[in-house]
């Protein structure tokens, strides 16, 4: 044990005084600041960014990794006391926290089109919808995300690659940071975007019980299920308003559907879900031809789907099916992540798509401007890859029970507020999902005052749509603000 501590604490020599520049190896420990300033909402705001690495910590106290962080802080800000910190992770749950980092809150984004399709030269340019006029926001990449690594060769993977063991050393990792920053006293904030919605509900509740910290609000951006059981018709039936969002942007809906506002139709796709088409897929076979005929129909009616391929899937039409049959016919195929996205495949034969159309897009325009944002504005250098997507693989998918985490956190902390926000052209993480989550993570209803949905036309990444960039930030900005009390307002019921 003696010789593996030494060993240890020379490695972590080696890599603190490794030059950026010349080695593929990442410090364990290191910071990088600099001064900037951007203009928010017409007002100029100072902040400094601090890029650099953090270590998780082993239970006898040496480094089994290190996390790569972004830190931005306002500067011209003296009471650090009554400003929000925002602790902001995104999903996969390989993927880097570049996604949220460099499109929606941060003080920079990508050079895109309005609708968010790359465009060149790539670069970056100032964000004026940035939250860091009301909060300041560290940028976390767990572990094989981003240059995050592990740096003890002897560590178990399995320690860090599921649900509860992410939670675990993040939270540990999020209590070394706060204290570091000298942030214990700050309102706190989480906010995931997909996977990493697993990932903040259950830290909520693990920061709360094991590290006594506790939060204002939780921010859920496209959120996954969070544990919460749909299975069998429920989660079939689920489906059909994001299908009807999806064929509403492609003009694939009836005319009468299609001359109406898309949350027109929404209304009416999810009043028919809940009111007509779940008890008939509830019955099964034992519904009479004539339900069953009806609920093809207007499967049909509001998905811009055949009758003939609905009823060849008994109404439980596979979203990977949709993605590939919707516009078959012109010869393209839509995103899964974001359906308003064209792909073209091989063969317009087939049961889903050769590629996710969207996915692809944003890596393109994604990748050169984050390798070059942290080179050229942040002076962080390394050989090290980036890993837009980590290898996080087998993870542990047991023991899911992140919605029920955040309700009990937010039963026992009454300052604890929880907002969703989900695009209507997301298929992988659908916004009706979203809302079911909200309706079923508290069967009681006694904590839906706390609770909020906030719906835009984009898709899972909503930010990179120009009005939903603004539009979204201003909502984090109000929830933040709205999840504050009034100084002296006691936290009971």
């Amino acid at each position: 044990m003696k010789t593996r501590k030494i060993l240890i604490a020379f490695a972590l020599i080696i890599y603190s005084v490794a030059s950026f520049g010349q080695s593929r190896d990442i410090p364990i420990q290191s910071a990088v600041v600099t001064n900037h300033e951007v203009t928010i909402k017409g007002k100029k705001v100072p902040y400094s960014a601090t890029v650099g690495t953090q270590p998780v910590w082993a239970e006898d106290g040496h480094p089994i990794a290190t996390l790569f962080y972004t830190y931005y802080e306002r500067t011209d800000v003296k009471d650090k006391d009554t400003r929000p910190l925002v602790i902001s992770f995104n999903g996969g749950p390989g993927s880097a926290s570049v996604w949220m980092h460099l499109a929606y809150t941060g003080p920079k984004i990508l050079k895109i089109d309005d609708e968010g399709y790359p465009i060149q030269p790539y670069g970056v340019k100032d964000n004026p919808h940035s939250i860091l006029d009301v909060a300041d926001i560290v940028f976390v990449n767990p572990v094989n995300t981003g240059y995050s690594r592990i740096v003890d060769p002897k560590a178990k993977r399995s320690q860090f690659f599921g649900v509860n063991q992410d939670i675990a050393y993040l939270s540990e990792w999020i209590n070394t940071f706060v204290t570091r920053q000298n942030r214990w006293n700050s309102p706190k904030f989480l906010i995931g975007e997909s996977y990493g919605t697993t990932r903040v509900s259950g830290l909520a509740y693990r920061l709360q019980n094991s590290n006594w910290m506790y939060l204002n609000g939780v921010i859920l951006v496209s959120p996954t299920d969070l544990g919460i059981d749909r299975d069998g018709p429920v989660g079939m039936a689920n489906r059909l308003p994001y299908y009807a969002a999806a064929a509403w942007y492609h003009k694939a809906l009836p005319s009468d559907l299609q001359s109406k506002d898309l949350l027109e139709v929404l209304e009416e796709a999810e009043s028919y879900t809940m009111n007509k088409l779940l008890p008939v897929m509830a019955k099964g076979a034992w519904a009479t031809e004539a339900e069953k005929n009806e609920a093809i129909r207007n499967f049909s009616r509001y998905s811009g789907l055949n009758e003939k391929v609905i009823r060849q899937h008994n109404l439980d039409v596979p979203t990977g099916f949709f993605w590939k049959e919707l516009l078959r016919e012109e010869g393209h195929t839509v995103g899964r992540l974001d359906s308003r996205y064209k792909g073209v495949d091989r063969m317009d034969a087939g049961m889903r798509p050769d590629f996710n159309s969207e996915l692809t897009s944003w890596l393109h325009s994604f990748t050169p401007a984050i390798n070059g944002y942290f080179q050229n504005y942040l002076n962080f250098k390394t050989d090290m890859k980036y890993n837009m997507f980590g290898p996080v693989n087998p993870w542990d998918r047991s023991g899911d029970n992140t919605g029920e985490n955040l309700r009990q956190a937010m039963a026992m902390n009454p300052y604890l507020h929880v907002m969703t926000q989900s695009g209507y052209y997301d298929g992988a993480t659908t916004y009706f999902n979203a809302k079911y989550n909200m309706w079923h993570m508290d069967p009681s209803g006694k904590l839906k005052d706390r609770m909020s949905f906030k719906g835009y036309r984009s898709g899972h990444m909503m930010y990179l749509r120009a009005e939903d960039l603004k539009n979204a930030n201003e909502d984090i900005r109000v929830f933040i603000k709205n999840s504050i009390p009034a100084p002296g307002t006691p936290a009971k019921y």
